[in-house]
This record gives structure tokens, C-alpha cells and sequence, in this order.
């Protein structure tokens, strides 16, 4: 790094992090399908000569390795290369061009965010190294595993992670943070039921799950309990049903429910589950039952130490800082970085009071918060690994 190189963007290259967000955005890839998002991203960091690219981490995910000129920590920036199987309804001129696809949640500005850090920082820090980590798979809960368990993790294994959400509804640019909890865990419960079908004139001869299906959505949501903040938060929301064939002359056999189960700590997660299974128990005897999980998220716990450090550097740019009271509702598979032994935050935020809300089909990521979030993550990678002064 040089001084020079700790300005903020030129205009020409923030322009080209701008162009860059809209081609990524006019051409999403949903969990486990990011291979050509993961091709530019390689080209990009190609271009910015880094030391070594990991490709194919758990999916598609994509790493690359900036390296200082003497020993110290290896600092993590984490950002998501998966887009939402949701049409997009916008007349952009970028809008997605894959349709019932798109970057609906910010990920495509997330990404060029890590890029422009890493080309403000002149490449290279002062000591240790700095990863860029592009996973796959967060919108299902199954990305940040799926690369902790890829053997050469252990290349990359960090001291430090940080990543950020982009927050609608916020101060444009506000800088949320939260030791502790930050983001609740939640998982998908799916629940199939089997009975035996009859014709609707003798349903008596069949056995139908209808009432069973009704008694347990009136009784998951009764596991809802508290409101966010406290240690026992539990919300349990009811997302889909179905029973049987739309037909009139058959007594079903089959039907399924699906539940979203949320809380803030891991813990907490484990005797709701076991509520929520002791409710089938009690409402489908007689019926042959399975239960499956799906889009399983655990808590993120953001580390005191660094979002100590996020926090500081903050208010070393002047930039609004939010000591948030309260942990987000949504899910974040962020949390698996810090269970994995790093010092890691999420950092949250703020794309504006008038953005659109995450996973709406008219929300679009905002290129105003992208010098924001370069100089916040610049002052971090600073701060943890020197700056030229040093």
C-alpha cells in the first residue's frame, strides 16, 4: 500500500464497481447455480493479481489471497455470489434478464464492495493477509458450511471475519452494529403426513391428515413467544399447506405443512425444535408422519472484540453509528465463520429509508452506499493489519 492508494475510488474506477454491480445484476444465479457469477468474479481478482484463487469452495465459491510484507493476521471479508428465485419487477436498465430470477437481497453489491476494498487498499496490506471470500449457497443457509468443510479451509482459516448486510429502511449509510446476537437462527420444518384415501361418499373408510393438519396450524404458532430481544424469543410462522388432489370425489391421504422455526440463540433453537416435534406426536397418531429440515441457519453471535474494532473506525470517518438495541429477525449463515473460531461481526448497514424491502421484486441494491461500505471495510483491514504510518 501507498498513500496514494488510501485515497478514496477515483471516479473511474467507481464507475466500473458501478457497471460491474449492473452486469452481475442483470444476470443472477440462485444458490447452488453461481458458476458463471463465480467465472467474473475470478477474471476480477485475476486482473487485481492476487496471490492465490481457491475456486470451487463448497459449490462455486471463490477466495482470493492478498498478502502483506510480514507476518500477521489473516482478516476475512466474506460477501455472497447467490441471487433469489423471485421475478424481479422493475423497469431498470439492468433489470435481470433470467427469468423468475434476481439480485433482490444486494448480493451484486456486495460483491463489488470486497472488489473496491481491495482496490483501494492498493492490493496489498501492510502485514498478514487479507482473504476475500465470495461464498455460495447463503440464501439457503448452506454455503459458509459447505466451504468450512471443503479440506482446503484450512488454507484460508482466519483470525478475523467480517461481512455486512445491507439494511432498507435505514439511514442511507448508517453503520449498524451489535456485539452478541446479532441475527436469529431459524430452519425450515417440513411435515408430510400419510393416511390412506377413500371416496369422498365414505370418508369414514379412509384416514385423512385434514384434522391433523388443522390442529397443528392452530398449534405451531403457539410456540411464538416473547418478542425479539429477550433470551427466550421464539416465532414460529406457518409458510405452506397442502392436502390432497383438487378434486371432489376423494378423501385425501397426503398432506404437508411447512413451518419457519426462529430465535436468537442456537440453544434456544434446540427446545423449540423439540417442542415443535412433540406437537406432531400429539396431533397425527394414527398417521404416518416424516419430518425433514431445510434452510437451516444458525445464530450469528458477533465477536465483542470486532465489532469493537468495526465500531471505532466508524467513528474515526465520520460516518453515522448505530449501537443497535436489538438483533435482526432475518438469518445470516455468517454465524458459522465466528462458530468456527474467528473474531467475526456482520456490520448492518443502512441503503436507505425509501429502499424497497429485502427479497421485494422492486428492491435494488443502492451504488450510492458502495464508496460507504469500501472506506468502512479499508478502515478495518487498516486498523487490524497497519497502515502505512506503522
Amino acid at each position: 500500500m501507498n498513500r496514494k492508494s488510501l485515497m478514496s475510488l477515483s471516479n473511474d474506477r467507481l464507475s466500473y464497481l458501478v457497471a460491474l454491480r449492473h452486469e452481475l445484476h442483470r444476470r443472477p444465479e440462485i444458490s447452488g447455480e453461481e458458476e458463471q457469477t463465480a467465472a467474473r468474479i475470478v477474471a476480477e481478482l485475476q486482473s487485481l493479481c492476487a496471490d492465490r484463487i481457491w475456486t470451487g469452495l463448497g459449490g462455486h465459491g471463490v477466495a482470493a489471497e492478498f498478502t502483506g510484507t510480514a507476518d500477521g493476521p489473516t482478516v476475512l471479508l466474506r460477501c455472497e455470489l447467490d441471487g433469489l428465485p423471485i421475478r424481479e419487477i422493475s423497469a431498470l436498465p439492468y433489470k435481470s434478464e433470467v427469468e423468475g430470477k434476481g439480485h433482490l437481497c444486494g448480493h451484486d453489491g456486495h460483491m463489488v464492495s470486497m472488489l473496491g476494498v481491495v482496490m483501494r487498499l492498493g492490493q496489498r496490506p501492510t502485514t498478514g493477509r487479507v482473504v476475500l471470500l465470495f461464498q455460495p449457497a447463503e440464501e439457503t443457509g448452506a454455503g459458509a458450511q459447505a466451504v468450512i468443510d471443503d479440506p482446503r479451509w484450512l488454507e484460508i482459516k482466519p483470525d478475523y471475519a467480517f461481512a455486512y448486510h445491507n439494511v432498507p429502511a435505514r439511514p442511507m449509510g448508517e453503520i449498524g452494529v451489535r456485539a452478541g446476537a446479532g441475527n436469529c437462527a431459524s430452519r425450515g420444518m417440513q411435515i408430510l403426513l400419510e393416511g390412506k384415501s377413500s371416496h369422498a361418499a365414505a370418508p369414514e373408510d379412509g384416514l385423512s391428515p385434514a384434522a391433523a393438519m388443522a390442529a397443528l396450524m392452530t398449534a405451531l404458532p403457539t410456540l411464538s413467544h416473547g418478542v425479539i430481544g429477550d433470551d427466550a424469543f421464539a416465532l414460529a410462522t406457518l409458510t405452506h399447506a397442502n392436502l390432497g388432489e383438487p378434486t371432489f370425489g376423494i378423501s385425501p391421504a397426503d398432506g404437508e405443512l411447512r413451518v419457519t422455526l426462529r430465535c436468537m440463540a442456537n440453544e434456544r433453537m434446540e427446545t423449540l425444535i423439540a417442542d415443535a416435534l412433540t406437537l406432531v406426536d400429539q396431533h397425527c397418531g394414527g398417521l404416518r408422519t416424516e419430518v425433514h429440515w431445510h434452510d437451516i441457519f444458525r445464530a450469528v453471535t458477533n465477536d465483542e472484540e470486532a465489532t469493537a474494532i468495526a465500531a471505532e473506525v466508524a467513528r474515526e470517518q465520520g460516518h453515522a453509528l448505530s449501537d443497535m438495541a436489538l438483533p435482526m429477525r432475518w438469518s445470516e449463515d455468517f454465524g458459522r465463520f465466528g462458530d468456527d473460531g474467528a473474531k467475526a461481526a456482520m456490520l448492518y448497514v443502512g441503503s436507505g429509508e425509501d429502499c424497497p424491502q429485502l427479497h421485494n421484486p422492486d428492491y435494488d441494491f443502492p451504488d450510492t452506499l458502495l464508496p460507504i461500505v469500501i472506506d468502512q471495510f479499508c478502515g478495518i483491514v487498516q486498523k487490524i493489519l497497519g497502515s502505512p504510518e506503522k
